[in-house]
């Protein structure tokens, strides 16, 4: 441990720190002794000592600090403590000290350690010996020596003494007294009368002196001064010098500073104030009034030290009496005062100003203000007219000046304009307080003037300025005479009636008011009101849209501009009746028995009844199990009630109920469903029986025609007539099971079979008996029935076919199809259960047809012959417009094709035409037309409509578009727009706007002054008057209105001016320089922006408009797509009749046009010829599960043929007819491709897909490089239509795949060398009811057509293309070219009917084909692709021409080029000897590798990427690139 030394006096701490643990106890010691041992002294627990005020002599020594670790073990350490002592200073103090006086003071330290050493400070800085202070210090104290005691030795002196121990010191204060004496001594000074004076006087001493200040008043020798009063005017400066605020004139005097602080004697000095006098004005008059032409004298007085200078301002103009000689100044004195005098001869109206007298001398200045007030006769008042009526008008005047005296009244003067003032009619003594008056009692259509005067005391002013005004027309006097009404419809009443009198008018008459209102019990009273414009005499109005069979009162107002006049006496009359529009209440139906049902219902509401109610009619039809509707009956009685006898037994029926009146009838009541109850079931359709073996047989039977109720079970009887049996066997089974097999029968011996039905009534009538022979050889049996099966398609159908017979029948199906059966293959859609039965999923309407079941054994066989009718949803109506009103639509159509199904409804969808926000109308499926009401008038609407039958919804017909009558308002220039117009209003007459039909909604008039930016706005739904009111007077206003209706909105703009306040008119507008330089900047920097706004508005509405078309050619695209589709699908299985037609795609997009006419190509196959399609069968049969599409390809020719596919560049509209006008336009375009290549492609898919495959390969080769381009487009029939359709309208994609199709299209142009090709129409099919007759023939030179032919089918033309002969070998070095192929037996075999017919095809010897016959070949039947070695031919610069290719190396064909391949790979060009092998050795080209594709179902996007064709890319590097498009 570490000595610490202590300070004596205060507190010291001694550490014991013990490091480690467990320790028991810490003891301290100092000379063996265990402390504490005194009251300073404390131990602490973690062993730290603590001495309090130690001492030197008892606490310095050493300490012990023992620490036990163990009981018998401890450890301990020691410290010695050393204690200093700090050094004592004894008190010392500094006596009084006057300056000059000696000073001692000694410093003694009575105790501390040695050595101490002392020091001393003043004011906190160190003192040194030297100027009058000496220090002496000796070993213990130290003294401070003053020799001559002066002001600056005042301070705080420190006595400071430090040793080891610590710093002590002791302060005191020296405090040097000094007598009082004058730093600055008064002097006597001026005083300026008013302002500020300072008495200068400033003392210093210590103690600081006291300063007194004194006053004697007087100019004389001072007799006895007085103290002077502090006040807040006299005050005593900090510095002792004296204040005066404001000196005044008893101010003058001597004024004494003295000053004392008790240090030797007082001191003081005296001083004289004297006060000078500024100018001042004493007296002036504040306000004077005098008469204009009259002498005014202004007196003004001053006084002042002289000189004095008087000056005289008028405002802030000084007067000079030598310049203007209607003021004269004279000046005198007056004791001490100066009076001045301004002398006016006469006063005029300008002098009524403030006139100043201004003051002046060497001291300062002073004003005087004085008001003059000069009265005069009034300004005469300024009038204005604020408004003028047939026999009163408003004045109002403004009182511009008046004269300085306070108006006591006025007269108003007004007369004929054509009179003289003597014959004047006046209104005197109008009360000052009033600034309008109305003049009464005037003639209408009359020109008057009018003057006024005002008074004051002084006088009356002259008249003011004359104003004429002409007062207006007043509404007729008399009603409209003759009013007649005569009932039109149920809801319309026509009116006429003939102008009131002439002398009752009281002017033109502009048009005419009719009320109405309904007299019926709990009408409101209330008249409604329409306006129609005056058209001569006699006039005539309609009123539409009344209740019907309801009594209406009818009145006639006419009015004029001025108003309406009385109305004509009422007229009532009643609208005609119509068909009630709500049906019976409370319509309830109970089946009593089997076949009655009681109807009954209570009377619609007689509000409703709209005519007298005549009777009641019950319809109703059954309902019957499979969906179908029975015939609708209806029965009409005048009760309440209806009974129904002669119903179908146990059969829904659905019952609705309607009343009619004279006029027809009424709206049905909802359908309500009623069953009858059941009854016994009739005999069984049908009975079968077979022997199955030698003791049983097999009974089968049909269900019941009629069942009547539900089949409980089944009851079979067999009797045997020559058993002796009086009573037959009775057999029972399930309801389910409809063939039972009897045993232990006799061989040999006759049975007679029969079979009833049994319900909860009881059992039926029996069926046909029939007899049988149980026999020991069973020869093949069918017990199943043949018979014609309905069924909706997408569901899943069985035709059973059960077989008895020993042995075991095989069972065979087949479907008829033209001439000859075909066998049913099983697959994904057709399965043959063990049992015989054939089940096809997801029927549709190609598998209509009659089904053959054929059951064979060893000893004989058996059919069956089952017709299957598909129902689909109906075809699409053809729906038209009848007939439009003002809120109305009338619509007729003619259903379609019902889908096998009755129509159960159609449904009614329209909206307006710039909306997608459609609204649906459910239609009975009797009606052929419909009525859409409570359209907006004047409105574009879109309908489309679609029937319903039991499948579901069909096809939407086209949507038409129709129009209700009306247009927006506009603004007959025959009328006058403003009927009146002052300085701050005007007013308009809006009965000019005529409403285009349509009732005018609101009008919004918007109208500024010129040149302004800003618009005020008023609206208002009134049609015949509105006053634009807070005008500025004398200003030309710009108007713009607009009247709206919901056809639209009308514009109007007009200009006006508001008169003078005189009531005069101003002239027209001129631009001042500076407004107009503004508006002119203002126009140079705006126009630009606006012509930029404008022209970006104009390219978006353009960009908007051009895709509206392309969706609608799409829309038009797509329904004629889906027409000639169906048109295909109709005919699909039905036989050929007429010549054979050769499949056929048509592909109608913006200015292109595709057609590919297999017939025409097939024609020209040879021995080099193009491919030959095959069969749609074989195309079915050859199909690799796996695969998803096969295709077929045909290679059209295209320099050495005289045919091939033809595009046509003619800028047509999809779904028109192409060649439909007069002339078309020749497309003399630059053709860079020709399509030698085309594959159609069949997918397997449940939405069939076709795809159009075109290559575009070029022969000219490149550093050994074949390009091969290739595109593929497809067109799928998509079973649910009008989902279809709106997928494709509705999306985004559709549009760019459209355009997509179009570009691809525009690519596919011919060549150079097709330029001059022949091209001719074979036949054209016209879209449109148009049946223009077109000519026919061919142009040479030319890419031109026109066409005559009659239209025989709707929407496309057929055409062949003669393309001219190579003109050398260079042009055909990079042409595109066909690909040769020859036709084996096992092609012709495939091929269609009307192939075969070619001569080509009729080679001798041939072997017969199997009998399988072919489908027709239409675009729904694609043929699959016949392999060949190799696809794709390369021809070297200077080949052999076409026809006649020389060997080549294979080539692989890659995406986007085509790469020679050396010749090892064992594949060789075909030479034209050469025949592809047969499709039996070799798959075809579909099988080889699965085609990857996807097909979409979804409502917003195509179908896209979805087939490839033979010599597609089966793998990367495999085949050309293909790229495919779905439109669904």
């Amino acid at each position: 441990m570490k000595n610490i030394t202590a300070v004596a006096g205060r507190d010291t701490f001694i550490n014991c720190r013990v490091i480690g643990y467990p320790y028991y106890s810490i003891k301290w010691y100092k000379d063996s002794l265990l402390l504490p041992d005194n009251h300073r002294q404390v131990v602490f627990e973690n062993g730290t000592l603590k001495l309090m005020d130690v001492q030197k002599g008892m606490d310095e020594g050493e300490y012990l600090c023992s620490v036990l670790i163990q009981p018998q073990l401890s450890i301990s350490q020691s410290v010695h403590v050393t204690v200093k002592v700090p050094p004592l200073i004894q008190p010392f103090e500094f006596p009084p000290a006057s300056i000059g006086q000696l000073l001692y003071i000694p410093c003694v330290v009575s105790s501390g350690d040695m050595p101490i050493h002392i020091t001393w400070r003043k004011d906190g800085h160190v003192i040194l010996s030297g100027s009058g202070v000496t220090i002496e210090s000796k070993e213990f104290m130290s003294s401070l020596q003053i020799s001559s005691v002066s002001l600056k030795h005042n301070g705080n002196y420190t006595c400071i003494a430090s040793n080891d121990a610590a710093t002590v010191s002791r302060e005191r204060q020296l405090i040097v007294r000094v007598p009082p004496r004058f730093v600055v001594q008064p002097n006597n000074q001026d005083g300026i009368y008013g302002k500020a004076g300072v008495l200068n006087c400033s003392v210093d001493g210590y103690p600081p002196p006291k300063v007194m200040w004194k006053h004697a008043k007087g100019s004389g020798n001072p007799q006895q001064y007085h103290p002077i009063p502090l006040t807040g005017r006299i005050q005593i400066l900090p510095n002792s010098s004296l204040l005066i605020r404001h000196v005044l004139e008893e101010d003058i005097g001597y004024y004494l500073c003295q000053a004392s602080n008790g240090v030797g004697t007082d001191i003081s000095k005296s001083m004289f104030l004297t006060v000078k006098i500024p100018a001042m004005i004493t007296s002036h008059p504040n306000t004077t009034i005098a008469i204009k032409g009259q002498t005014k004298e202004l007196n003004c007085t001053a006084r002042g030290e002289r000189p004095i200078i008087i000056r005289w301002e008028k405002g802030d103009t000084v007067i000079d009496p030598d310049r203007n000689m209607r003021y004269a100044i004279t000046t005198k004195d007056n004791g001490d005062e100066v009076i001045s005098t301004l002398k006016l001869k006469p006063a005029d109206r300008g002098d009524s100003v403030f006139f100043s007298c201004h003051a002046i001398n060497s001291y300062g200045e002073d004003r005087g203000l004085i008001q003059l007030t000069v009265q005069e006769p009034p300004d005469p008042p300024e009038l204005e007219i604020r408004e003028v009526k047939a026999r009163s008008m408003n004045l109002r005047w403004t009182q511009r000046f008046d004269g300085n005296s306070i108006i006591t009244g006025f007269d108003i003067e007004y007369k004929n304009k054509s009179d003289s003032w003597e014959f004047k009619q006046s209104t005197r003594n109008i009360s000052p307080t009033i600034n309008q008056a109305n003049i009464v009692d005037l003639h209408p259509a009359s020109v008057y003037s009018i003057r006024m005067y005002s008074f004051n005391k002084i006088g009356r002013s002259e008249p003011s300025k004359e104003l004429t005004i002409s007062t207006e027309e007043a509404a007729p006097d008399g009603p409209p005479m003759d009013v007649t009404l005569q009932p039109m419809t149920s809801q319309s009443i026509q009116v006429t009636w003939k102008a009131p009198k002439k002398e009752l008018q009281n002017g033109v008459i502009r048009g005419y008011q009719i009320g109405y209102r309904e007299n019926s019990p709990g009408s409101n009273g209330q008249y409604s009101i329409v306006e129609m414009k005056a058209t001569g005499d006699s006039e005539v109005y309609t009123l539409d849209n009344l209740k019907k069979f309801a009594q209406y009162g009818v009145v006639v107002q006419a009015f004029n501009r001025a108003g309406t006049g009385p109305s004509s006496s009422e007229i009532n009359a009643t609208t005609l009746e119509d068909v009630p529009s709500q049906p019976p209440e409370n319509v309830r139906a109970i089946s009593i028995t089997s076949d009655v049902a009681v109807i009954s219902w209570s009377e619609p509401p007689r509000s409703t009844l709209n005519g007298v109610l005549k009777g009641y009619r019950v319809i109703f039809w059954s309902l019957y199990m499979d969906g179908e509707w029975g015939e609708m009956q209806n029965i009409t009685t005048t009760r309440e009630r209806v009974e129904l006898r002669g119903m179908e037994k146990f059969t829904n029926y659905s019952v609705q109920v309607l009343a009619y009146t004279q006029a027809g009838d009424g709206v049905r009541s909802s359908v309500l469903y009623i069953q009858t109850k059941e009854d016994i079931p009739g005999p069984p359709a049908g009975i079968k029986a077979v022997p199955s073996s030698a003791s049983s047989v097999v009974v089968s039977w049909l269900p019941p025609a009629k069942p009547n109720g539900i089949i409980r079970k089944y009851t079979i009887f067999c009797s045997s007539p020559g058993s002796g049996q009086p009573a037959p066997s009775e057999y029972e089974t399930s309801p389910d099971q409809l063939f039972y097999r009897i045993a232990h029968l006799n061989r040999g011996q006759q049975y007679m079979l029969w079979v009833a039905a049994v319900t909860s009534a009881g059992r039926g009538n029996i069926s046909e008996k029939v007899t049988i022979e149980p026999a020991g050889k069973a020869p093949a049996k069918i017990i199943s029935f043949g018979g014609t099966v309905t069924t909706p398609w997408m569901k899943d159908v069985r035709l059973p076919c059960n077989s008895v017979g020993e042995p075991v029948p095989a069972i065979k199906w087949t479907k008829d199809s033209e001439d000859s059966a075909i066998p049913v293959t099983v697959d994904g859609h057709r399965l043959i259960q063990t049992n015989g039965t054939l089940v096809l999923r997801s029927v549709k309407a190609e598998d209509s047809g009659y089904y053959t079941c054929t059951a064979t054994n060893t000893w004989g066989f058996d059919t069956i012959i089952i017709n299957l009718l598909v129902q689909v949803p109906p075809d699409q109506p053809r729906l038209t417009v009848s007939k439009t009103s003002a809120s109305s639509i009338t619509l007729a159509w003619i259903p379609g094709d019902n889908g096998g199904s009755s129509i159960r409804g159609f449904v009614l969808q329209y909206s307006v035409d710039n909306s997608e926000e459609w609204k649906d109308v459910f239609i009975s499926s009797s009606e052929r037309s419909f009525k859409l009401e409570s359209l907006k008038c004047g409105t574009w609407y879109k309908v489309k409509l679609a029937a319903k039958n039991s499948v579901g919804a069909g096809r939407i017909s086209e949507i038409i578009e129709a129009k209700t009558h009306g247009r927006e308002p506009s603004f007959s220039k025959d009328q006058h727009l403003f009927t009146h117009i002052n300085s701050t209003h005007a007013r308009l007459n809006l009965q000019g706007w005529s409403s285009g039909g349509c009732p005018i909604t609101a009008i919004v008039l918007e109208y500024r002054p010129k040149g302004n930016w800003g618009w005020q706005s008023l609206r208002t739904n009134s049609s015949s008057e509105v006053f634009l009111t807070e005008l500025r007077e004398a200003t030309w206003y710009e108007l713009r209105m607009k009247a709206c209706n919901s056809a639209g909105c009308g514009n109007e703009s007009a200009q006006f001016a508001t008169l003078d306040y005189d009531g005069s008119t101003i002239p027209p507008i001129k631009s001042a320089q500076g407004e107009g330089d503004d508006v002119k900047k203002l126009f140079t920097i705006a126009c630009p922006v606006i012509l930029a706004t404008l022209g970006v508005a104009l390219l978006f509405i353009i960009r908007k408009k051009r895709k509206e078309k392309r969706l609608k050619r799409l829309r038009d695209a797509k329904s004629l797509a889906e027409m000639l589709i169906s048109k295909n699908n109709r005919s699909f299985d039905t036989p050929v009749k007429g010549p054979p037609q050769g499949p056929r795609l048509h592909i109608d997009i913006p200015r292109v046009q595709l057609l590919i006419e297999d017939k025409e190509g097939i024609k020209q196959l040879g021995d080099d010829k193009a491919t030959i399609p095959v069969t749609d069968t074989e195309f079915s049969q050859a199909v690799n599960p796996q695969s998803f599409c096969t295709g077929v390809s045909l290679h059209h020719p295209a320099l050495i043929q005289n045919t091939g596919p033809l595009i046509d560049m003619s800028d047509i509209r999809p779904g028109t007819n192409p060649v439909s006008r007069k002339s078309v336009k020749s497309a003399h375009s630059t053709r860079n491709r020709y399509s030698s290549q085309w594959t159609l492609t069949k997918c397997q898919a449940s939405t069939p897909a076709r795809t159009l495959t075109s290559d575009w390969r070029t022969v000219g080769s490149q550093h050994g490089i074949t390009v091969t381009e290739s595109d593929s487009y497809s067109a799928s029939l998509s079973q649910d239509t009008d989902k279809g359709r709106n997928s494709m309208v509705s999306t985004e994609s559709a549009s760019s795949t459209y355009e997509e199709l179009a570009r691809a299209y525009e690519h596919a142009k011919l060549e150079e060398q097709l330029q001059h090709a022949k091209f001719e129409i074979t036949e054209c099919f016209i879209s449109d009811s148009s049946s223009d007759q077109m000519t026919t023939g061919t142009t040479d030179n030319a890419d031109s057509m026109t066409s005559m032919s009659t239209p025989s089918e709707p929407g496309i033309c057929r055409f062949t293309a003669s393309p001219p002969k190579p003109q050398d070998s260079e042009r055909g070095k990079s042409v595109a070219v066909p690909i040769p192929h020859r036709a084996s037996k096992s092609d012709y075999c495939n091929l269609p009917l009307y192939a075969k017919s070619e001569a080509f095809f009729r080679k001798p010897g041939s072997e017969p084909c199997p009998v399988v016959p072919p489908r027709e070949a239409s675009i729904r039947g694609l043929a699959r692709a016949y392999p060949a070695p190799a696809r794709h031919l390369t021809l070297e610069p200077g080949a052999k021409p076409l026809g006649l290719p020389p060997p080549a190396p294979a080539a692989t064909t890659l995406p986007q080029r085509t790469l020679p391949m050396p010749s090892t790979t064992g594949a060789t060009a075909p030479s034209t000897s050469a025949a592809p092998a047969p499709a039996t050795t070799e798959p075809p080209a579909a099988e080889r590798g699965p085609t990857h594709s996807k097909v979409g179902g979804s409502r917003d996007s195509l179908l896209e990427m979805s087939t490839s064709g033979v010599g597609r890319s089966q793998k990367q590097g495999a085949g050309a690139y293909s790229k495919s498009y779905t439109l669904v």
